[in-house]
């Protein structure tokens, strides 16, 4: 039976895993922490797309939106094909057993986010990507034909290479983190679904996994990589002292709270007393916020807009946050559409339509990532053919579909479109590999002859922080380039320091992923540079026409 290799256990890969299991193929999944612990986990909103294949004009705003939202830089073939594939992925999932929110009548309870112009996205409260993950992650526990393992990290792709420049994955080189022994693993195909990589930025909504990993593997074995300089800033994750930054999600905007300045609050609320002692209409706070200065659309901008308009409100006020207000709309619709954020609020001793909750832009989704096909094969830096028996799928892949910012919900969708896409080209086309000389002798084991065990960790959390810091403070949300050209030098000599340490010492997790961080780092820093036009979420003050 043909093996299939999965990296990564969010919603690309567990829906990728079940689809090649069903087909007959043999499947490992690894995750470098517990099975759980994924992006799509941690995904509020929801997944945008059209259910009723006839609903034609609904289909072409979602396109229309989408195209809008990536600043006329998305692939509008991809943009086309996953909206209109839309309806039957989404049809696989609730078949799965995901459960979407519905009304009292049974219907599914579609909601607006920021971008969008219709209400096109099915949810599960705030709690949509946790919902998708245990359902995906039942029916694969389930499954024979899939072997799960926790605790595994890849560390390289085993690519063979002949003189004709053709290049085949043979497997991954895997470091079993509980043993710390690094393992061969040899598979017919290899699927990469690592995520993204948020843990490059002191704030992020990323979980602790997302350290860019596939990317880096993948662009070490001679992948291109794409877009690069397209980072999305989730405009509002909470402001406050917790240990993890937690998101509030974009549906509570479209729900209708409103983003104000710490003054534009406190006018608002000198205004309503007056309007309230003298019976007058309590006034709109939509007419106070900030956010009508950057967009008409006001705090439902796409999240490109509202992310530097926070961000420059912020540089003028000195203050480290704005507010999300919420105390115009009623309470108990809002606690009960909400109760995962509601939660989370209450240990602070906030609550939404009570108290206004202080907010500030994260780092949250890497538009860029590894290049692939239509079919989600990973593409060569060298020209334009393929990588041969490799994909690359969710956040790690740049498929054109969100061009130069995505619209919100469009992830998972993407996720799941394209997982079956890859899913489907592999299994018609992918065949055993056979047992060449060539292959076996790519099929060693990972060499540690003359390599020492890693004593000292102290040298790597300083590089990780400096790494982090100088990522947030140059490469963030607005940018230079000065500011860029003093981050390529100084992630330079990390990379340097990072590399005598790899050359040297037995591979730990914590060294593994410093040096993809590192790697994907100075990649982001040298796209923003190459890039003279400021567009969707790259904005270079120095390339501003006066």
């Amino acid at each position: 039976m043909p093996k299939a290799l999965l990296a990564g256990s969010g919603i690309a890969g567990l829906f990728s895993a079940i689809k090649c299991a069903d087909a007959g193929w043999d499947v490992c999944v690894i995750t470098k922490q517990n099975l759980e612990e994924s992006s799509t986990n941690y995904a509020q909103g929801g997944i945008a797309g059209i259910l009723d294949k006839t609903n034609l004009e609904g289909k072409e705003i979602h396109i229309m939106d989408t195209l809008n939202a990536g600043d006329g830089y998305c692939n509008e073939d991809v943009v086309r094909t996953v909206v209109n594939e839309a309806g039957e992925r989404i049809n696989d999932l609730i078949n799965v057993g995901v459960n979407f929110h519905t009304d009292s009548d049974g219907n599914f309870d579609f909601i607006k986010e920021g971008g969008h112009s219709q209400k096109i996205i099915l949810h599960s409260k705030d709690s949509t990507g946790k919902e998708i993950e245990n359902a995906l992650l039942k029916r694969a526990k389930e499954h024979q034909r899939i072997k799960l393992l926790s605790n595994h990290i890849a560390l390289d792709l085993i690519v063979d290479k002949d003189d004709s420049n053709n290049q085949e994955v043979l497997g991954l080189w895997v470091l079993n983190i509980d043993e710390g022994i690094v393992e061969t693993f040899h598979s017919d195909s290899v699927i990469l679904a690592t995520g993204g990589g948020g843990q490059l930025f002191s704030r992020t909504t990323n979980p602790s996994v997302s350290t860019a990993d596939g990317m880096a593997i993948a662009s070490r074995a001679g992948a291109k990589l794409s877009d690069m300089e397209f980072v999305q800033f989730h405009p509002t994750s909470a402001a406050v002292n917790s240990k993890k930054t937690f998101l509030i999600s974009e549906a509570v905007r479209g729900f209708g709270a409103v983003l104000m300045t710490s003054s534009e609050y406190q006018n608002w609320i000198n205004v309503k007393q007056k309007s309230i002692e003298n019976y007058e209409q309590t006034p709109s706070p939509d007419e106070f916020s900030f956010t009508n200065k950057y967009s008409q659309d006001g705090s439902l901008a796409t999240r490109d807009v509202v992310a530097r308009a926070i961000d420059n409100e912020l540089n003028i006020s000195g203050e480290d946050h704005v507010y999300l207000v919420t105390e115009h709309l009623d309470s108990e619709i809002l606690r009960n559409r909400f109760p995962l954020i509601e939660n989370f609020l209450n240990e602070f001793d906030l609550s939404l339509g009570k108290n206004p909750i202080p907010v500030v832009p994260a780092a949250h989704y890497f538009v860029g990532g590894v290049s692939v096909d239509k079919h989600g094969r990973v593409l060569k830096k060298s020209d334009d053919g393929v990588i041969k028996r490799l994909f690359a799928i969710g956040e790690v892949a740049c498929t054109g579909m969100h061009g130069a910012n995505r619209l919100a919900s469009n992830s998972l969708l993407e996720a799941v479109v394209y997982s079956y896409r890859a899913s489907s080209k592999m299994i018609k086309d992918i065949k055993p590999l056979e047992k060449t000389d060539s292959i076996e002798n790519n099929i060693n084991k990972w060499e540690t002859n003359g390599l020492k065990n890693l004593i000292e960790n102290y040298s790597l959390i300083d590089d990780l922080k400096s790494l982090k810091n100088i990522m947030t403070r140059d490469v963030g949300v607005v940018r230079s380039n000065f500011r860029l050209n003093r981050a390529l030098r100084k992630v330079n000599l990390i990379d340097k320091e990072v590399n005598l340490v790899w050359k040297s010492s037995i591979p730990t997790m914590e060294l593994i992923e410093l040096r993809n961080m590192v790697h994907i780092a100075l990649k982001i820093i040298q796209s923003a540079l190459s890039r003279k036009n400021n567009l969707g979420l790259h904005y270079n003050t120095d390339n501003v026409k006066e």
